[in-house]
C-alpha cells in the first residue's frame, strides 16, 4: 500500500513507520519540518519513504499528494501535556479540528479516493469518573479534553464514507521507552516513586506495540469501521501501576506526589492524571483484536528489560 502519515515523528509515529517500512508499504511521511524528519528517518533506513513539507492548518498543494495514497493516517496534533494557557488551548483545538477537516478535504476532493482513513483521538472524549466505566458507545465528557476530541473525531466523518472507510482509535495512555512512562520513571530510580495525587484514580494504557499492531490491523481488515477504544483490556488504578512498577524497578513506590505540585507545574492540564477514567475496550475485542500485552506487569516488563 501507498500511505500517508502525520504526526509520523511522534511517540507512536515513529514505531509505526518502522513497522510499515519493515512490511514494504511506501509511505508519504507529511511533516512541518522536513530536516528533523529526515534526521529520524535516514533515506538508507527507509528507501521506502518519501518526506513531503504541510502545513497542516491550511489547504495547499500537499494535499493533491494524497490522492495517489490507498490510506491516510492521521496522527497529527500539539502535544496536550503542557500547562494550559488560553493560546495552548486554542493550538491543542485548532491542530486536531483544523488539522483534520484539512486532511479530509484533501481525501474528499482528490481524483482517487484512499480506501481508508485512520483517525486519532483519546479516551479524553468521556471525561473522567473514579466509579464509571466507559466503552465505545458511552457518551462524551464535558471538560476541555472532551471538548477537544468531540471536535476531532467530527471533522472526520466528514470524509466520504461511501468512498473511504473510516477508522477513529481513542488513545489511552500509550507505555513504551519513552512517552508518558519517561515522565513517571525518574523519581522511582531515586527512591523516590508514588502515585500522582490519591492514587486512586484510574490509568487507562496501551503498550506501544500494541497501538501500533491495532492501527495496521484497522488497515488491513477492511470490514472495521467506527470508533474503537485503543486501550488495553485492563485498565489500573495509578496505585496499582506505582506498586507494580515499584516491584519490577525493585524500588519503593509509596512517596505519593501530592495534587497541588502537579497543579502549581500544569495548571489545569493536571486533571489529565489526577482524575483518569476506566476505559475498555469492548468493540475493539469484538473485532478479533489480539493484545500481545493485555497486563501492566507482562507490558511493564518488556519495555523495562528494552530501556535498561
Amino acid at each position: 500500500m501507498k500511505i500517508a502519515i502525520t504526526g509520523a515523528t511522534g511517540f507512536i509515529g515513529k514505531f509505526l513507520v518502522q513497522k510499515l517500512s519493515q512490511a514494504n508499504h511506501s509511505l508519504l511521511i507529511l511533516t512541518r519540518n522536513v530536516e528533523h524528519s529526515q534526521k529520524i528517518f535516514p533515506l538508507n533506513d527507509y528507501p521506502n519513504l518519501e518526506i513531503s513539507p504541510y502545513v497542516a492548518t491550511e489547504s495547499g498543494p500537499w494535499q493533491e499528494s494524497i490522492s495517489n495514497c490507498d490510506a491516510v493516517i492521521n496522527l497529527a496534533g500539539e502535544p496536550i501535556a503542557q500547562r494550559w494557557t488560553s493560546e495552548q488551548k486554542k493550538n491543542i483545538l485548532e491542530s486536531r479540528q483544523v488539522g483534520t477537516a484539512k486532511i479530509v478535504e484533501a481525501i474528499n476532493k482528490s481524483q482517487q479516493k484512499s480506501k481508508v482513513l485512520i483517525n486519532a483521538s483519546a479516551i479524553g472524549y468521556y471525561g473522567s469518573s473514579q466509579s464509571a466505566t466507559f466503552m465505545e458507545n458511552s457518551a462524551a465528557g464535558e471538560d476541555f479534553l472532551a471538548e477537544v476530541c468531540q471536535g476531532w473525531e467530527a471533522q472526520a466523518k466528514q470524509v466520504n464514507q461511501e468512498q473511504t472507510r473510516l477508522v477513529i482509535l481513542r488513545f489511552g495512555i500509550v507505555l513504551g521507552d519513552g512517552g508518558a512512562l519517561a515522565k513517571i520513571l525518574p523519581p522511582f530510580k531515586i527512591f523516590a516513586g508514588g502515585p500522582l495525587g490519591s492514587g486512586q484514580q484510574w490509568f487507562s494504557w496501551i503498550h506501544i506495540l500494541d497501538v501500533v499492531n491495532l492501527i495496521i490491523y484497522a488497515l488491513e481488515n477492511t470490514a472495521l469501521t467506527g470508533v474503537f477504544n485503543a486501550t488495553a483490556p485492563n485498565p489500573v488504578r495509578m496505585i496499582e501501576l506505582c506498586d507494580t512498577l515499584g516491584k519490577i524497578l525493585q524500588r519503593p513506590s509509596w512517596l505519593p506526589v501530592p495534587s497541588f505540585a502537579l497543579e502549581l507545574l500544569l495548571g489545569e492540564a493536571a486533571q489529565v492524571v489526577l482524575e483518569g477514567q476506566q476505559v475498555l475496550p469492548q468493540k475493539t475485542q469484538e473485532n478479533g483484536f489480539i493484545y500481545q500485552y493485555p497486563t501492566l506487569q507482562k507490558a511493564l516488563e518488556q519495555i523495562l528489560h528494552l530501556s535498561r
